[in-house]
């Protein structure tokens, strides 16, 4: 194989490898926001359960339920888990207490 030929390849090589950095990145990042975005949906219906039904009502706890359910796919997805509350992505398995 000639020089020219070797480098060429090299080149498509090096452009293919970062070409699929970036988009799996990008699919990477796509996922957590579906993520973040599902925990943001559940923690509403969660706030909404307990304005209309009351702290400890049966459909505040379905719905805390559901919001602890969403957060343990996140962790079991990212080893993280989204805080609403306080706008960041949270690294501890320690959601047992938020929303009580």
């Amino acid at each position: 194989m000639s020089i020219r030929v070797r480098r060429g390849a090299l080149a498509a090589f090096a452009a293919l490898s970062l070409v699929l950095f970036l988009t799996s990145t990008s699919a990477h990042a796509d996922d957590r926001a579906k993520c973040q975005h599902a925990i943001e949906k559940a923690e509403v219906r969660l706030d909404k359960a307990i304005q209309e039904h009351g702290e400890r009502s049966p459909d505040a706890e379905a719905r805390r339920r559901d919001l602890n359910a969403e957060r343990q796919r996140c962790w079991d997805k990212y080893h993280q888990w989204w805080n609403g509350k306080e706008h960041r992505w949270e690294a501890e398995h320690n959601w047992e207490d938020s929303h009580r």
